[in-house]
């Protein structure tokens, strides 16, 4: 699937089948050339994400086979390391006035392209700039691996990359996100 914009990693083979046959009642899903990595399409991340959060206070089944599940808020394809940092800084950098004068971190899950994209070099590239554009707009932020007032979710599969900012109490909302 090309256009994706939420991708699951599952637990094992079991799992595997089971949450693409239980997702899909959401949108699309499909397998990935990455093992236990599906992706899937929905109209609507907000509405997939209450929905969620609705059968975990009653079945928690589905969530014995995810491990995680991300939305992304933005999503795009690149070709190369540039073309990935371009797009990925104007998204990150268009999150700064909201997270002005907070804490954040910023994790990077790769599938694919090790060659072009390294996970800690592109963490520190990014970060960098986020605080050097707090800075910039005078309400400076802070990185915090604890409890962040933000979390910044890249997901890379192949050549397709998925960026979500989630707040703490988001992440609390729904665990299943797992970003850390």
């Amino acid at each position: 699937m090309k256009d994706w914009n939420v991708i699951v990693t599952v637990n094992d083979s079991c799992g595997y089948r089971r949450a693409r046959q239980r997702l899909r009642q959401f949108g699309t899903v499909e397998g990935t050339e990455f093992h236990n990595v599906l992706v899937m399409r929905v109209r609507d991340v907000g509405a997939l994400l209450t929905a969620l959060g609705e059968m975990m206070r009653d079945d928690m089944s589905l969530f014995n086979d995810i491990s995680r599940l991300i939305p992304a808020r933005v999503a795009f394809d690149f070709e190369t390391r540039e073309e990935f940092e371009t797009k990925a800084l104007s998204a990150i950098l268009g999150w700064a006035e909201r997270m002005a004068g907070g804490t954040f971190h910023i994790r990077f899950h790769r599938r694919g392209l090790g060659d072009q994209l390294r996970s800690l070099s592109e963490e520190k590239l990014l970060d960098t700039a986020l605080l050097n554009r707090l800075a910039e707009i005078g309400k400076p932020g802070r990185i915090d691996f604890a409890d962040p007032d933000y979390a910044i979710d890249i997901e890379t599969v192949a050549n397709r990359a998925g960026l979500s900012i989630w707040t703490r109490e988001e992440l609390r909302r729904y665990p299943v996100q797992r970003i850390g």
